[in-house]
């Protein structure tokens, strides 16, 4: 049983470039089950399966598990029913359930194997007995480009309902491997394959480097007869008692501390300390009723210079938590105007006084971060997602101008907040959050005195780029920690108590 480490050891000390191929099988390998599932799930939930459709699919289903029949007789059923679709239907409802559902499934250790060998400029694809609408939504997302898979026959920008292609399962995916690396001039004796399904042995055995990835029991076998070495990742977190309870704690821990900050802003006359009070209290309760840590590098950079704008990229709700904890005190935030209707959200959020911003009307949102500027300029500093919205994979989204525009205008620096696995304690679509240890990395503040706006794109390309050189190269001097402290109001050195929280 061999560990990631020892994967991404193996893969940066292979040869570079595009002759070595990286081939990921798709379902079972990237993501923890089936994607055609989720498909036909929201055919269900549509109503659009009828009782002819779902006898034959179960027959079907039943007549490959049972007797070991060709998956092909499965596939021809399910296409069948494309039959007159329009494919842009079928390309919305796919990068819908990307978003929603599959993404969650992804292996965050996936990830960082592909990385690996975009690293090393090696050829990645994603061979799988899939549709291109079942995987190329988070292929893309993934950054692969190169995508073999079942084809399905289009006419007139309808489905046809027949297959353009033989099926990629068993010798069919091995030949499809076969052509792409002939044609591409990648050498097979020194490629990589990823697989999990005991239909996977005809195309690892293709490649000089065959590596199973949480194989099933027909696969194992194989490998452990021709060492071939067997990496398993962990199970993707469920929706068990344990989460539930954590979360509900979590939820009533900060909305205790609202209710005390409140209090103290009232007997005190100031909600600049009411916001002080819930935040600093409520998101280190929230934490720790979660089951969560911050481990923090570059803590430092969250005081030397403010106020600020604090940039962060967003993958999921636990974000907030993340920050609050971090920043403190005297901080704002921006958000979407949906989330002052969020119950976990909004009684933080009114203390704060966050702005919220209409995303669907971009004059009014620019309206909106004009008072964003005044509070930096009377010296709260600012709470910004760049992204403009979660994420449903680590992968960065474009960065939007507004957070820059308002660091440019009050004349504060940029602090980038690096977040690295918080889409695997809590997806962007789950309501509960999994006890574990959020990493953090605070990069250097950015000054942004003499920018001008139309150098703005340029300067957002190198911020960004900042992110995605410390997601890829983060940093292995941290150690788990609690919650940063903020240093005394009378002092700007940071404050050496640490033993003390």
């Amino acid at each position: 049983m061999s560990d990631l480490g020892e994967r991404i050891a193996e893969i940066e000390a292979s040869p570079k470039g595009p002759q070595v191929g990286a081939f990921f099988d798709f379902d079972g390998t990237l993501i923890g089950g089936y994607s055609g599932n989720q498909f036909y799930r929201a055919r269900l939930r549509a109503r659009e399966v009828g009782p002819s459709e779902l006898a034959r699919t179960l027959l079907a289903v039943a007549d490959m598990r049972v007797r070991g029949a060709d998956v092909e007789r499965l596939m021809r059923t399910a296409i069948a029913v494309w039959e007159g679709r329009p494919v842009d239907d079928m390309e919305q409802l796919a990068e819908r359930l990307m978003m929603q559902r599959i993404a969650g499934m992804l292996y965050p250790e996936a990830v960082e194997l592909i990385d690996a060998h975009r690293r090393m400029g090696h050829t990645v694809a994603l061979a799988s007995s899939a549709t291109r609408y079942q995987v190329a939504p988070l292929a893309a997302e993934l950054l692969i480009d190169e995508i073999l898979c079942t084809e399905v026959e289009v006419a007139n920008g309808v489905f046809t309902g027949k297959l353009a292609s033989p099926v990629r399962w068993g010798e069919g995916k091995a030949d499809v491997v076969r052509e792409f690396a002939e044609s591409r001039g990648v050498k097979l004796g020194g490629s990589y394959g990823y697989g999990n399904g005991d239909e996977d042995v005809p195309f690892l055995q293709l490649v000089g480097r065959p590596r199973p990835l949480n194989p099933q029991p027909g696969l194992e076998r194989v490998a452990a007869d021709r060492d071939w070495p067997i990496t398993r990742f962990a199970a993707r977190p469920g929706t068990g008692l344990r989460p539930l309870i954590r979360t509900s704690a979590a939820l009533t821990g900060m909305a205790a501390a609202a209710f005390v900050g409140a209090g103290v802003g009232l007997l005190n006359r100031s909600r600049r300390m009411a916001g002080n009070v819930a935040t600093s209290i409520g998101s280190d309760l929230a934490l720790a009723l979660a089951g969560v840590r911050l481990d923090v590098t570059g803590e430092e950079h969250l005081w030397s210079q403010r106020p600020a704008v604090f940039i962060f990229n967003h993958q999921s709700s636990l974000d907030t938590l993340a920050i609050a904890s971090l920043l403190r005190r005297d901080f704002t935030g921006v958000a979407k105007k949906e989330a002052a209707r969020d119950p976990r959200f909004a009684p933080i959020g009114a203390l704060l006084d966050v702005v919220y911003i209409d995303r669907a009307n971009s004059k009014r949102a620019r309206e909106a971060l004009q008072p964003v500027v005044d509070r930096l300029r009377d010296g709260i500093s600012i709470a910004i997602a760049p992204e403009g919205t979660r994420t449903p994979t680590p992968r960065l989204r474009p960065f939007k101008k507004g957070a820059f525009h308002i660091a440019m205008q009050a004349g504060v620096p940029l602090v980038p907040v690096v977040l690295r696995n918080a889409g695997q304690l809590m997806w962007r679509g789950e309501v509960l959050v999994h006890p574990g240890t959020l990493q953090v990395a605070v990069l250097d503040p950015i000054p942004t005195e003499g920018w001008r706006v139309e150098d703005l794109d340029d300067h957002i390309a190198d911020v960004r780029q900042r992110f995605e050189v410390a997601l890829e190269q983060w940093p292995t001097d941290t150690h788990p920690a609690p919650p940063p402290s903020p240093p005394p109001r009378n002092s700007g050195r940071r404050r050496e108590a640490a033993a003390a929280r």
